[in-house]
């Protein structure tokens, strides 16, 4: 009777060793499942700086006629330019280079020859302003300047804002909440709950052009060229589950 006691109890002890292991693996198993998932932080928003560009040059055979020349088209421009309301503190203009200009010929035999034409200066005038349609205006009317004798080379102005920082910490923001969201629908249709978050990290911060088809990249985009803009960020964050 003894033995048969003895026998029960060993018997009964493996099945609760059995459960109680099977419960662990089971409780481990459960601790590693994770979900990862992606969420999207997206925002159109406008410039609110634009910087434009534009260059001129003077030609001749002498290089200090060609300076006055430069010199007189500069006047000309800061004249302009302040006549359509801008400071002389706002327009900036770069220091003059020098190039010296040629004109090559060949003769019968092949050889290369060449002829001095002349110095060329150019000089760049640039302008940094918070008025945006204000300096659009002016970079669109710039041409003006030919029926006053002046040559310049209008670039397309670059637009950028100023609030980069503050607009990309909302956009993380957004993109965790949205992530949040995708995990809790993942596990609420699995039958489980989120447990707490493991690990986040943060994607590529994009700026394209609004309703462009500017490419994403690796690397990152930052649009330029377009007032109206799009940002966007990912963050790829994993949960626990429970």
């Amino acid at each position: 009777m003894k033995n048969y006691l003895n026998s029960i109890i060993i018997a009964l002890a493996l099945v609760v060793s059995v459960l109680l292991i099977a419960n662990t693996y089971k409780n481990r198993n459960r601790a590693n499942d994770v979900i990862h998932v992606t969420g999207l932080g997206k925002q159109d928003f406008k410039s609110d700086l634009i910087v434009w560009k534009g260059s001129f040059t003077g030609m001749d055979f002498d290089l200090k006629r060609a300076f006055e020349s430069l010199k007189q088209d500069k006047n000309k421009i800061m004249s302009y330019l302040t006549s359509k309301g801008l400071s002389e503190k706002e327009i900036v203009f770069s220091s003059v280079d020098i190039n010296k200009e040629f004109d090559y010929s060949y003769d019968q035999n092949g050889n290369r020859h060449s002829k001095f034409s002349g110095y060329r200066l150019t000089q760049r005038v640039e302008i940094e302003s918070k008025e945006v349609e204000k300096i659009e205006g002016i970079a669109r009317e710039v041409t003006e300047l030919i029926d006053i004798g002046v040559e310049l080379y209008s670039y397309n102005p670059q637009y950028y804002y100023t609030k980069l920082s503050e607009l990309k910490i909302e956009m993380i923001s957004s993109a965790t909440n949205d992530a949040r969201i995708r995990a809790e629908k993942i596990a609420e249709n699995a039958g489980a709950q989120i447990g707490d978050l493991r690990s986040a990290h943060m994607g590529i911060f994009q700026i394209i052009g609004q309703n462009s088809n500017e490419d994403y990249s690796w690397g990152g985009t930052f649009n330029t060229s377009s007032k109206m803009k799009t940002a966007t960020i990912t963050m790829k964050l994993q949960f626990g589950i429970k």
